[in-house]
């Protein structure tokens, strides 16, 4: 029993500095991701646009159509994505499932009782999960997944050229169609253009 405490709270302690260290390495990389955009566009190298949407929505195919679209019309953009990760409390609920999901289901695979920890008895439905490990995770992994779907799940499908914001589907409640979109950029490139030969005269 205390062999199987300490390899429950090892696991727990290495999970835990494991999402610390991806969570830092994700931060790292978006910050360079940004100042090597900000550089380019300095460099006069292009435009880069930025589309943030929500992949549990199903939007990557929508953003793969229209970044496909958008850079057969403007060679001169690059066009980049990523998930929209909706800000506050849903986001580290997501991931507080998704640590609680990962230890729940090593402790049915280890066969530890953990309400033995907490001095309690243990419950008629842990004893089910116990005898049908492999139910019992698939169970947890699909139900879980579905639970951080949802805290995850913003509908975002936010549009910007060199860091101005072009269009956001929170705020207007669509994605745009390309004829408008199209309007948008030209309009935005036209000004930038005015604003540039302003600048250097």
């Amino acid at each position: 029993m205390a062999w199987s405490t300490n390899v429950c709270v090892a696991f727990f302690v290495t999970s835990l500095f494991l999402c610390l260290i991806l969570s830092a390495d994700n931060f790292v990389q978006a910050n360079e991701h940004e100042a090597e955009s900000i550089s380019k566009i300095g460099q006069g190298v292009g435009h880069i646009m930025n589309i943030y949407y929500c992949y549990s929505c199903g939007y990557r195919k929508v953003f793969e159509d229209y970044a496909g679209i958008i850079q057969q019309k403007y060679p001169e953009i690059s066009v980049m994505g990523a998930n929209y990760d909706p800000p506050g409390f849903n986001m580290y609920m997501s991931r507080l499932v998704g640590f609680g999901k990962m230890i729940l289901i090593m402790c049915i695979l280890s066969g530890v009782n953990i309400f033995a920890w907490l001095n309690k008895p243990q419950p008629a439905w842990w004893s089910w999960c116990l005898e049908n490990k492999l139910y019992a995770c698939m169970m947890m992994f699909f139900l879980s997944n579905m639970i951080e779907g949802q805290l995850v799940s913003s509908g975002a499908f936010e549009i910007s050229l060199n860091n101005i914001p072009l269009w956001s589907k929170l705020e207007t409640g669509r994605i745009p169609q390309p004829p408008e979109l199209f309007q948008i950029i030209d309009n935005t490139l036209q000004f930038s253009k005015i604003d540039t030969n302003n600048f250097g005269q």
